[in-house]
């Protein structure tokens, strides 16, 4: 399933119509060339006479669907074609059983960290498709501790061990000037949980923590260095990043052969930013998102295309995959792998967290 961004004219296109524009689309995606209407009439199975395909060609032009590049007799599609192309006329790609034993046999792999879960998905996705394949871990807004454990050490050594709600683990040791033994460590953890356990930066409110300290008592002065370490975990490393495999795929493709287009994509890909703006900003939907061309919003995109969804674990946002390519880009094979990366990735998220599976 695709989440369709862009614009939402809805054309009452003829069943011939329809057929035509699915033609030149499909021919265009695979061979990269100006599709004309001796082509259609001969090898497209249109049962249609090249008079009447061209009639019906000049037609989709003057709605916008097709293009005439140069002065060639043949036609493109333009980026509103490919909008059209992917809501109503776009056929469902069947995966190979090799392509999904692959996805499933990578992705059991069991990779610890969700950075390469999404890293190995991405690698995966570039070769399957044959585009540049890509995993995002979001900037991290709202970032909650889930659950606090603690690891006594010594009477002025412990470890602070957090769970955080994006699935990953981060530790601070903590060293006092004072005495602090296992039990005061059990209660101060058990006042975290109370307190503390499900709140954002903003929401580790003065009231809090002078609850928090009146919990400790006697060795309140605990608390300090602990909501600094706390502090200090949920605003490291808040920029989000982006991770790009396959970017000599691009290379393959005419629409980069000019330097000059193929260095700006290349230099968007190092920059990074304008991406993660596009992806953070597009809508968080359960379902693969589609931008096309200038769909993106980002100039040196106007010939590209973005495919990607979000990957979930408790029904929170902790990454992206995708593909960039060609706007001439196969549109149900790239859909249809993300979609099955993203339900492999939450499935291996979902056996992990399941006591009976050994998470």
């Amino acid at each position: 399933m695709t989440e369709l961004m862009g614009r939402d004219e809805e054309f009452s296109l003829s069943d011939r119509k329809k057929k035509i524009l699915k033609a030149i689309i499909d021919a265009h995606i695979a061979y990269g060339e100006p599709v004309g209407s001796k082509y259609l009439a001969q090898d497209a199975g249109l049962n249609c006479s090249s008079a009447t395909i061209r009639n019906e060609m000049a037609e989709l032009e003057a709605l916008g669907l097709l293009e005439q590049p140069h002065t060639s007799a043949g036609r493109v599609p333009s980026e509103l074609g490919y909008r059209y192309y992917v809501n109503a006329l776009l056929r469902h790609y069947r995966m190979t059983t090799d392509e999904i034993d692959q996805i499933n046999r990578t992705l059991r792999q069991k990779v610890s960290e969700m950075d390469g879960i999404l890293a190995e998905a991405s690698r995966l996705a570039s070769r399957i498709t044959n585009y540049t394949g890509f995993s995002v871990k979001p900037r991290a807004v709202g970032r909650r501790v889930d659950k606090f454990e603690g690891v006594y050490r010594d009477p002025k050594n412990f470890v602070l061990v957090m769970l955080l709600d994006d699935g990953s683990v981060k530790t601070r040791n903590i060293r006092l000037a004072f005495s602090f033994g296992e039990e005061e460590t059990g209660r101060l953890i058990e006042a975290l949980n109370d307190l503390i356990a499900g709140a954002t930066v903003e929401e580790i409110t003065l009231p809090r923590i002078r609850e928090l300290e009146s919990r400790m008592g006697s060795v309140s002065t605990v608390v300090h260095p602990i909501v600094s370490a706390i502090y200090d975990t949920l605003t490291e490393d808040v920029g989000g990043d982006l991770q790009v495999e396959g970017v000599n795929r691009l290379l393959q493709y005419p629409e980069y052969s000019d330097v000059g287009e193929l260095r700006s994509v290349m230099d968007l890909l190092e920059t990074k930013e304008p991406l993660l703006d596009v992806i953070s900003t597009g809508k968080d939907s359960r379902d693969v998102n589609v931008y096309i061309g200038s769909e993106n919003n980002i100039k040196v995109m106007s010939n590209s295309t973005l495919v990607f969804k979000t990957v979930r674990r408790d029904g929170r946002v902790v990454g992206a995959i995708g593909v960039i390519g060609p706007r001439r880009m196969d549109y149900a094979k790239a859909i249809s792998t993300i979609d099955e990366l993203a339900a492999g990735i939450d499935l291996l998220l979902k056996d992990d967290e399941d006591p009976e599976n050994g998470g």
